[in-house]
């Protein structure tokens, strides 16, 4: 008897898990339609229909006591249907390629999709949990090879090639150092020289040099791009990018004019290789 009413309590609630997706795509299917919302990532679409259908499966299965003909036909069903699914799935996902990535909180999203046949890639900022809007198209076509790093909670710093096999980076921000009443540049911000291991930024008038381990690099204002308040994107007279710098979770802007301790930046290069944002102390303001 005990176990016969565990199994009626699981059965109730596979079913409610069961109408809740479904009522999450219908109001996703609604947002969509009305307020162009997207998930942040596709594939969800197809995830939650299929787990709709084997939540629903279950709770028919454990509430009705079903002849083994209809539990068959039960079986048949379920599995066409996400056979189905899971086909749509990689279709939709052969033509539109999701980059999604988590922040180390789990408190932001990155989203990104490309359409492969022309490259095109748009940023999505979320605003409503999973779901999203777009943002902004990346500055170059982009192809398959890519690397996602969180700089901080707040930055992600994705590092792509373009069909030409240049390297680019676009940054997707989700915060901000100055209490986010005002707007600031990360340039005058970081005025000064910054030191880690063998290698100095140094933020002047005329823009950013990298000296890193005795060779110098110089940047002016020019090839220097801001992304939210957050991140620049240091690149090369040809237009591909060199190295991003982001201010850490410790940099306080200073918007009163106050002496206070500006905090660390990272400096992250742009490579397809394996390779880690170096963090960079505070020297001199120069």
């Amino acid at each position: 008897m005990k176990q016969s009413n565990r199994l009626t309590i699981v059965g109730w609630v596979l079913l409610l898990v069961a109408i809740g997706c479904l009522c999450f795509q219908i109001g996703y299917l609604f947002l969509h339609h009305i307020y162009h919302v997207e998930l942040i990532d596709n594939r969800l679409f197809y995830i939650v229909n299929i787990l709709c259908v084997l939540c629903l499966t279950l709770a028919f299965q454990f509430l009705l006591h079903l002849s083994k003909m209809w539990k068959i036909i039960g079986v048949v069903i379920v599995s066409l249907f996400i056979t189905v699914n899971a086909a749509l799935l990689i279709s939709d996902n052969d033509k539109i390629k999701n980059i999604t990535s988590i922040s180390p909180n789990y408190k932001n999203i990155l989203s990104i999709k490309m359409t492969k046949n022309v490259g095109l890639a748009m940023y999505y900022r979320s605003y409503y949990g999973i779901f999203a809007r777009p943002k902004e198209i990346l500055p170059k076509q982009m192809t398959d090879e890519f690397k996602v790093a969180w700089l901080a909670n707040d930055v992600a710093a994705v590092t792509y090639t373009a069909p030409d096999q240049s390297i680019h980076q676009y940054i997707g921000t989700y915060g901000d150092r100055g209490g986010g009443t005002s707007y600031y540049y990360v340039g005058a911000e970081i005025h000064g020289t910054w030191i880690g291991n063998q290698i100095q930024v140094i933020s002047h008038t005329d823009g950013i040099t990298i000296i890193d381990n005795g060779n110098t690099d110089s940047f002016d204002w020019d090839h220097i791009n801001q992304y939210g308040t957050l991140a620049v994107v240091l690149t090369n007279p040809d237009g591909s990018a060199a190295w991003t710098i982001a201010l850490n979770e410790n940099f306080h802007v200073d918007q009163a004019n106050q002496p206070i301790q500006k905090g660390q930046i990272s400096l992250y290069k742009a490579t397809m290789a394996d390779n880690e944002p170096i963090t960079l102390d505070f020297k001199n303001d120069d």
